[in-house]
């Protein structure tokens, strides 16, 4: 572990007030007595953007001089939260904001507030990548961050009175954003569509449009490194953005069509793609951002050479392919190489198969990236061209390592016959030095099962680099209560910067005081997220019952819908008369999750939930031993204020679906329990935090695989189980949802006669461990003493190691020199 102090402080509090008077009076043009807490964030940020200003050109300078191979992070996603709080505990100013902002006759929490959270992605993969670019320049590596600074972001999520989800714009730039530095001087051309045609011998590439890629930088500070690298995030603008003479013509709306179809690039992430015009789009988003990113590296790394030796590239940078949205970067390097600085075919194909570097997020086979051939071909044609080249060429490489034809027909890049399909990740295997899954067990699952074929015959290329998250955002700032003990607990603030350091709490879990502390924090971090929760949803939370937690992307895998079934089945219970609502437990249930647009069981499960709440909360019979809130647009803000107020937390996927999870490390970092069963990161954390300190239940991978081969009967189940039985049969009876039999019918229709992720089969495990975890939970000194042992043993889950993992099996390089 690279060793790391404490940032010092550069200025004092009234230098820091100062700083602000004079940002506020020549950015905002305003004084402090007509300043709003807004003018107060902008000021205060660009104050400290300016104290990070000399060690961010340092870094590049270092970068390019040195001899240190950097790291570019390829990311459709990086979800960074605000960045004012970040950037402060970085720069080592906290205390002085904090002071100056009081002296200047405004609440701190009411500016940090001011800020908008960045809307740039949609769940794990973004909040992952965020995570990765802090460790990165926290261990002083050299890094860009690149991807696409989207104008909308995901959407921003509402519930109508049905408790339906409703997607409205997440319009995150409609305020003054002072982190991102637009840099036109810096742009790079993009192109799309035309043809290819065959010149003197040589396939050149004839493209119809083009668009300009604007690059905007944000700082990414490390944590008391002196390093502070690059997210450098790409939008698309035009070069003609106005037809003059078309708009004489008053045809307004042609006159400006450039402008409109270069800009849709960067609109919106992830665009629906049922229809032909949405898959166009993504396809044109992913090329656009890494297409840039590429000849932005060659700029980077070899400034002012028209013909830079490029066989060096692989020492200046390695690209990890955060994920498949990526992998058309293969081919495009390879266009690049040999198109624009004429290598041939095997040099070319040497300096990108050592440039790039495969993470893969799935275990699902429909969630490995495919694109129509042709789709490529009309937006892409000399790419789609190379891309046949690579199969070609792979498929001859493979026939050299094994004479099974059916392995080799199943090993192709692109499919045969009258609609070819170009596979992605198979792509990026072959082009790639390494690949990774994101678990110790998704990675085998990978290597046994998802890309078995891959790994019988290029073993060599798969390993394993477990998840992490950053604590400096998700326990410093998320949880300061918790933090401010920690310390104590240990002494010394170093755990920050080395999260193994937390083992040394581990014996404090047998002082009965220090137990007794923690609980403490717990309770008042209860109390904290209630009284926010009421400010923001105008929920009414008892701080005094288990805050039982489920947050994360709705998908059917992830099984909300086993959790919404048990507590049907406890709310039966009460009603039923088969439990007093006097001798239940008093848990509130909190929900956090997005559907995909077009996902319709994933958005009828939100429904469900939502209705589910609406009845319970308010059926006098519960006696309010039992709260069910779903706090809608589940972001960064939300998470940093929940996690830490959680004692139980919900990881119940699916044995084999998971590819890791992150959440997971969150909520046992900041003392939460885990209900969870034997997949992705959850195995890890089970064998370091001690099995008798999770609650497992449900199938294992193994027993999943034994019952989809010997044919999965969901009914059975639920004739079975009549606690199961009662749960389903009202929702279909309309208990929630006014009478109407018709609104989840198709939920139940699947439960009973698909039910893919075997729900029904995991419900009886999965209650009946409530009754151990309800037990633990009466004796609070024993619970918190467990959730402690969490805490403690938790320190592998940083995304610091993580980040050195990847720096010993994957990239090969390390910190710059001081």
């Amino acid at each position: 572990m690279t060793e790391i102090t404490a940032p010092k402080s550069p200025i004092t509090t009234a230098e820091f007030a100062d700083e602000i008077r004079e940002q506020l009076k020549y950015t905002q043009g305003v004084t402090v007595e007509q300043a709003t807490p807004a003018d107060v964030y902008v000021a205060a940020s660009t104050a400290v953007r300016r104290h990070l200003m000399d060690s961010w050109m340092k870094t590049q300078q270092d970068m390019v001089n040195g001899n240190t191979k950097a790291v570019g992070y390829l990311s459709a996603e990086f979800l960074m939260g605000k960045q004012l709080r970040n950037a402060l505990l970085n720069a080592g100013l906290t205390e002085q904001f904090d002071e100056a902002v009081e002296q200047l006759g405004f609440d701190y929490q009411d500016v940090v507030d001011a800020e908008y959270e960045p809307a740039l992605g949609n769940g794990g993969l973004g909040r992952l990548a965020a995570c990765f670019i802090d460790s990165l320049a926290s261990l002083g590596v050299p890094a860009f961050g690149y991807g696409i600074q989207y104008q909308y972001g995901i959407f921003k999520q509402s519930f109508n009175e049905q408790g339906q989800q409703i997607e409205n714009p997440e319009y995150w730039l409609a305020n003054e954003e002072p982190w991102g530095h637009v840099d036109y001087n810096r742009s790079q051309r993009v192109d799309f569509g035309g043809y290819v045609a065959d010149e003197d011998g040589k396939h050149v590439w004839h493209p119809a449009t083009c668009v300009r890629a604007v690059p905007v930088d944000y700082m990414v500070p490390g944590y008391a490194s002196g390093r502070v690298n690059t997210l450098r995030l790409w939008t698309a603008k035009s070069y003609d953005e106005f037809d003059l003479l078309t708009f004489n013509r008053s045809d307004y709306l042609n006159a400006v069509r450039p402008q409109v179809d270069a800009e849709n690039i960067s609109k919106i992430l992830y665009p629906e793609d049922s229809t032909p015009q949405g898959k166009r789009l993504r396809l044109q988003q992913q090329y656009f951002f890494v297409s840039a990113s590429i000849h932005d590296a060659i700029r980077v790394f070899y400034p002012g050479q028209d013909k830079p030796d490029l066989t060096t590239f692989p020492d200046k940078i390695t690209f990890q392919l955060n994920d498949t949205h990526p992998v058309i970067g293969i081919p495009e390097l390879m266009r690049v190489l040999i198109d624009e600085y004429g290598y041939d075919w095997d040099t070319a194909w040497d300096i990108t198969t050592r440039t790039f570097n495969y993470t893969c997020h799935t275990l699902l086979p429909e969630a490995l990236e495919v694109w129509p051939a042709n789709l490529i071909g009309e937006l892409l044609p000399r790419h789609l061209e190379i891309i046949y080249q690579i199969n070609d060429h792979f498929l001859n490489e493979i026939a050299g390592k094994t004479r099974d034809k059916a392995k080799i027909e199943r090993m192709r890049i692109v499919t045969e016959g009258d609609d070819p399909q170009v596979r992605m990740a198979y792509l990026a295997v072959a082009g790639g030095s390494h690949v990774n899954g994101v678990a110790e067990l998704h990675s085998q699952l990978l290597k046994d099962i998802t890309l078995k074929d891959f790994s019988d015959l290029y073993g060599e290329k798969f390993t394993n680099v477990t998840n992490g998250v950053t604590p400096r955002r998700f326990i410093k700032l998320a949880n300061p209560r918790l933090s401010d003990l920690i310390t104590e607990g240990l002494g010394t603030d170093k755990w920050l910067s080395d999260l193994e350091l937390l083992k040394g709490l581990e014996p404090l879990a047998q002082d009965d005081e220090f137990v007794k502390k923690f609980a403490e924090v717990k309770h008042a971090n209860k109390v904290s997220f209630a009284n926010y929760a009421k400010r923001q949803y105008g929920f009414d939370m008892n701080p005094d019952t288990m805050f039982n937690s489920m947050i994360k992307r709705l998908h059917e895998y992830k099984r909300q819908s086993l959790k919404i079934l048990a507590l049907i089945a406890r709310y039966a219970d009460i009603k039923n008369g088969n439990m007093s609502a006097d001798d239940v437990m008093p848990r509130t249930v909190i929900f956090g999750a997005k559907s995909a647009p077009g996902y319709y069981m994933a958005k009828l499960t939100i429904q469900l939930i939502n209705n589910v709440a609406r009845v319970v909360n308010n059926d006098p019979d519960v006696k309010g031993k039992l709260n069910v809130f779903f706090p809608w647009n589940y972001n960064v803000r939300l998470a940093q204020h929940l996690i830490p107020a959680t004692d139980l937390d919900e990881q119940i996927s699916q044995a084999g679906k998971e590819a890791s999870g992150t959440g997971n490390m969150k909520f046992a970092l900041n003392g939460a329990l885990t209900v969870g069963t034997l997949d992705g990161a959850n195995v890890e954390i089970r064998e370091r935090v001690g099995a008798e300190n999770f609650f497992l239940f449900g199938m294992t991978v193994d027993e999943v695989e034994e019952l989809y081969a010997k044919g999965y009967g969901p009914a059975a189940y639920y004739e079975a189980n009549p606690r199961l039985k009662q749960a389903i049969d009202m929702i279909s009876n309309g208990t929630f949802s006014n009478g109407d039999r018709n609104t989840f019918a198709p939920l139940v229709a699947d439960w009973l006669t698909k039910d893919y992720f075997m729900t029904l089969a995991d419900f009886d495990s999965y209650t009946a461990i409530q009754s151990d975890i309800e037990a633990l939970y009466r004796t609070p000194l024993e619970w918190h003493r467990k959730a402690l042992i969490n805490v403690a043993n938790s320190g592998y889950f940083s995304s610091d190691r993580s980040i050195e993992d990847y720096l010993e099996r994957i990239w090969h390089t390390g910190p710059l020199a001081d």
